[in-house]
């Protein structure tokens, strides 16, 4: 379990290099990308965050569409509340870290006390992981100069698309919803501010999805 755990906190500090990257890609500073994966924590809302921010959005349009993506995790929450059975400090402290990986390695247990264990492994792996790989992708990214003059830019979108890849791969509803919210996005681009069609995008995407 607790290997499992290690694995999964290195699989998922890839991804932090890649935020890192295009966090400073899409003008924030280094100190920001750290607190970004600190506070937030949740890859897609990150990527989404810095997306909207990089394609010239307001940041509360960026925030709107990473809580939106975030949303998901309030279900983990509920269906995890009971199976850890935490309270006071530390239940703001497991609410932080309630994400896909957490969700799946706690509910996969056969045993309450090995659902904790695996939770809260599987917490302290990601976390670390994915934050000291932001510092590392950020600080890297700083050191070349101008990001944008190396493409930089380019990888949001394409490290956003790689978080999606697995799921259209799948088939199914998924890619009916992904052409959806894309056709949304392209075509209030050409009329609305920037960071607003993705928020839009995301409400159609979700939309559909609770039809599916």
């Amino acid at each position: 379990m607790l290997r499992n755990a290690a694995g999964i906190g290195a699989a998922v500090g890839a991804y932090g290099i890649s935020f890192g990257a295009v966090a400073v890609a899409a003008g924030l500073s280094v100190p920001q990308a750290c607190a970004l994966s600190a506070l937030a924590f949740t890859g897609a809302s990150q990527f989404a965050f810095v997306g909207v921010v990089a394609a010239g959005g307001s940041p509360l349009a960026g925030v709107a569409t990473a809580l939106l993506l975030g949303s998901r995790n309030t279900l983990y929450g509920l269906r995890l509340s009971r199976l850890l059975n935490v309270r006071g400090a530390r239940r703001l402290l497991a609410a932080h870290v309630v994400i896909d990986e957490t969700t799946a390695m706690a509910v996969a247990r056969t045993s309450p006390a090995e659902s904790r264990l695996a939770f809260w492994a599987t917490a302290a792996s990601v976390f670390s992981l994915w934050n000291l790989a932001t510092l590392l992708g950020a600080a890297g990214a700083r050191a070349v100069g101008d990001p944008r003059a190396l493409g930089l830019d380019a990888a949001v979108p394409a490290a956003f698309l790689g978080l999606l890849w697995p799921r259209l791969a799948a088939g199914g509803g998924s890619r009916a919803v992904a052409v959806a919210g894309a056709a949304v996005a392209v075509l209030t681009s050409l009329i609305l501010p920037a960071g607003v069609p993705v928020l839009l995008a995301a409400l159609v995407a979700i939309r559909l999805r609770e039809r599916t």
